[in-house]
């Protein structure tokens, strides 16, 4: 087995025990919340850019993931995480969650897409 190979397997099983952490110590009203869900897209976006950084140390590939797109994802997962200190109403709250994850997702389908195309190119 490779080393990097080897990082990127112990980089998974570390995702995984700390989502399991996350599902274990959480009762289950906590993920009716649109906070929670913020917090799984970002953990799933983390996982994405850190296999993302792997595979460029390994591979030598350049990706670049839309830093834009991360960087709203951020602001607005932000603002759901305060939305008393910041004065957002309820429903408001609930779509700028909705619209963090989703900036989280297109963000992480468009390095996933890449990763695609680069494996396919190297066939």
């Amino acid at each position: 087995m490779a080393a990097g190979r080897r990082i990127t397997v112990i980089a998974s099983g570390l995702l995984c025990a700390a989502l399991a952490l996350v599902v274990l110590f959480s009762s289950p009203g906590a993920f009716r919340s649109p906070l929670a869900i913020v917090l799984m897209a970002s953990v799933g976006t983390a996982a994405v850019l850190l296999q993302q950084r792997l595979r460029h140390k390994a591979q030598g590939g350049v990706l670049r993931s839309p830093l834009w797109l991360n960087v709203l994802g951020i602001a607005l997962a932000l603002i759901a995480l305060f939305p008393t200190m910041l004065h957002v109403p309820p429903l408001l709250m609930q779509a700028i969650a909705i619209a963090a994850v989703g900036s989280f997702a297109i963000s992480s389908a468009i390095v996933l897409y890449s990763f695609r195309k680069q494996a396919a190119k190297q066939k």
